[in-house]
């Protein structure tokens, strides 16, 4: 009999019992909230939320469908998603599948038809808690229940899982895939101008594509790289990129920033941003409940602009532990006052605790690039 209910229980025994969407397979991970109106696909493709149960506050997902090209990696690392409602026949010219199908064929679990304002209230006062989904062929009674809560509390949590190591590539690669007509530099020439080393942490298809966009040669490391992986593909540039999971755990890549400092430009993006602060002598910790979404307000502390920004991680650098001297703090969250950038007097490199691309979100800091 297939499965008709879905039930996501959460570790300290709080349920929401939904409707089936999705794979019929069991789900289990961290429940987040993102706060984006649109770009579901790109939030289900994004790497940084490999290991995560992903609840998007705006009640309506799947209406304009999903295609392969929207995609921000090869396939969805959400461990499962939520929903108030998922539209079954999407409306828009360019759609290859629904939200639905989407789902199944790539073995996402995921549940509708649920109070997903309520989670969210739950999730902002107790913070990111882990849980598990399970689709029903009936209602669930209270012994299920309980029985999925005390699933949820033997979910291995974020830091005690190597993600980095599940998301990145496992070996380097110069990035050639096609870039749309529009995207395309003006000389016509993709990789005619300078040469950039990514390493994939987890990294997103639309970072790739933004430095192609510009000219540039890119390419991409696996997170093993070593500095001797940098000076041998023979770059003008160092970008060390998003990712998920904890930042303390990544002592080689800690290593690998320590010594490009003053070898190579560098720029660190979310999880990059995050092992720059270390490599600085910073410590990070965990945010409350993470920023995820499309429109947090960060002031550039320089020139006093404020920037709406594209966001998704759990962790921060603690502005507190950045030692004195050349590394400084040039820009800060307007919500919780928490580090958006770095800088440093000397050296050319910064790094931004957002998502510079956007995608989804708004495209106001693709200068960075």
């Amino acid at each position: 009999m297939p499965a008709k209910y879905s039930a996501l229980v959460l570790e300290d025994g709080r349920s929401f019992v939904g409707l089936a969407l999705g794979a019929d397979v069991f789900g289990q991970g961290e429940v987040v909230f993102n706060t984006a109106m649109t770009g579901y696909q790109e939030v289900l493709t994004d790497p940084s939320y490999a290991g995560q149960m992903i609840c998007m506050t705006y009640p309506l997902q799947g209406n304009y469908g999903v295609r392969d090209a929207d995609a921000e990696s090869s396939r969805p690392w959400v461990r499962a998603f939520i929903t108030r409602w998922a539209c079954p026949e999407p409306s828009h010219h360019s759609s290859e599948a629904s939200l639905d199908e989407h789902l199944k064929r790539w073995g996402v679990p995921g549940i509708t038809d649920i109070d997903t304002r309520a989670l969210t209230r739950h999730l902002r006062t107790h913070g990111a808690l882990r849980a598990v989904l399970s689709h029903e062929s009936r209602r669930p009674g209270a012994s299920r229940l309980e029985e999925l809560a005390q699933a949820a509390r033997k979910v291995t949590p974020l830091s005690e899982q190597d993600l980095v190591a599940e998301t990145s590539r496992t070996k380097s690669e110069e990035w050639l895939e096609a870039l749309p007509r529009e995207l395309r530099p003006p000389s016509g020439e993709n990789g005619g101008g300078l040469s950039i080393a990514v390493v994939d942490y987890g990294v997103k298809t639309n970072i790739l594509r933004s430095l192609r966009e510009r000219g540039c040669r890119v390419v991409v490391l696996p997170h093993t790289a070593e500095w001797a992986d940098v000076e041998a593909a023979k770059v003008d540039g160092l970008v060390l990129s998003n990712g998920p999971g904890d930042p303390s755990v990544l002592d080689g890549p800690v290593q690998l920033a320590r010594e490009a400092l003053g070898r190579v430009p560098l720029l660190g993006i979310c999880l990059g941003h995050q092992i720059l602060g270390r490599a600085a002598g910073a410590t990070t910790s965990r945010l409350k409940f993470g920023h995820h979404g499309a429109n947090h307000p960060v002031k550039d502390l320089e020139s006093g602009r404020v920037h709406i920004t594209s966001q998704n991680h759990e962790f921060q650098v603690d502005a507190d532990s950045l030692p004195e001297g050349d590394f400084f703090v040039s820009q800060r969250n307007l919500n919780d006052g928490s580090v958006e950038g770095l800088g440093h007097r000397t050296l050319p490199l910064f790094s931004v605790q957002y998502h510079p691309e956007g995608c989804p979100g708004p495209q106001d800091n693709q200068y960075l690039y």
